[in-house]
């Protein structure tokens, strides 16, 4: 590394190691969101009032709620009438896939790579879910790990551009890149963690790895590593194939087996489909 890529890496670390990072809040409607479906006491009103509060996300949770895939009659009038349709988990899901997003980091030049970023996280969600199903596990912990387990991605290439302007250091996307794969995780546990994700969310994100090796992980890291290369299999086929994906050691943490691989690859185009609606 250049003399000036190593001057940004210092003041990156002193960062992280003194918690300095700037974490973006946590949109009060998503945290209450969250508080309200992890809540058994909770009930559909309460979570109604919460979303009619703000009309943009009412907007966009109806209209995802609506489509195709989620209610194929597409006939809800209501977010209360949706509520009780697809359940407290299922739109507070939705509310905070739209209350979080991409936008809420500042990545100058980099909007497009952070949206990528962000939809690959999307997908993850939604395959963690359908594997954490599979293997009858928490399916909440399992989508709230998947959606968040790369945060720091765009929250570390914020600070990295930040850390740049501020010294005048010009850096190449060469620079840039290393330095956000070296400390991404380091700043997706500090995100979690300032945004009081549940305890398990929190575990299964620390475990996480992009080791295909990975065999002594938990089993809802373990859930969220197999969502990542669902998503990459779904999103990139012709560089992470099926082939690849079976041979996947992850896959013998959760005791998955070929057949059940294969019957979980049966729901790419519904989770394709979700991954739209959440998208748009």
């Amino acid at each position: 590394m250049s003399d000036q890529v190593q001057i940004v890496e210092e003041s990156l670390k002193q960062l992280i190691n003194r918690g300095g990072i700037e974490v973006p809040m946590l949109p009060e409607v998503a945290n209450k969101a969250l508080v309200l479906a992890q809540n058994p006491d909770s009930d559909a009103s309460e979570m109604a009032q919460l979303i009619q509060g703000d009309q943009s996300l009412a907007g966009h949770v109806m209209r995802i709620a609506n489509s195709a895939a989620y209610t194929p009659m597409s006939n809800l009038v209501s977010l209360q009438q949706a509520i009780a349709r697809l359940g407290m988990g299922t739109i507070s899901e939705i509310a905070l896939t739209a209350a979080i997003g991409a936008k809420i980091f500042n990545t100058p030049n980099y909007e497009a790579y952070v949206a990528g970023v962000w939809q690959h996280a999307l997908a993850t969600s939604l395959w963690s879910k359908e594997i954490a199903r599979q293997c009858r596990s928490n399916v909440e912990v399992a989508f709230l790990a998947g959606l968040l387990h790369s945060i720091g991605r765009p929250a570390v290439l914020q600070t990295i551009l930040e850390i740049a302007k501020k010294q005048q250091i010009e850096l190449s996307d060469g620079d840039i890149h290393h330095l956000e794969n070296s400390y991404c995780h380091q700043v997706s546990m500090a995100v979690v963690n300032a945004w009081k994700m549940p305890t398990l969310v929190i575990e299964a994100i620390e475990s996480f790895t992009d080791s295909r090796n990975s065999l002594t992980v938990e089993n809802h890291a373990a859930q969220v590593i197999a969502g990542a290369k669902f998503a990459a299999n779904m999103l990139e086929p012709e560089t992470f194939d099926r082939e690849v994906l079976f041979a996947l050691p992850v896959f013998e943490t959760l005791n998955l087996y070929q057949d059940e691989i294969e019957e979980l690859l049966t729901k790419t185009d519904a989770v394709a489909a979700r991954l739209e609606g959440l998208s748009s």
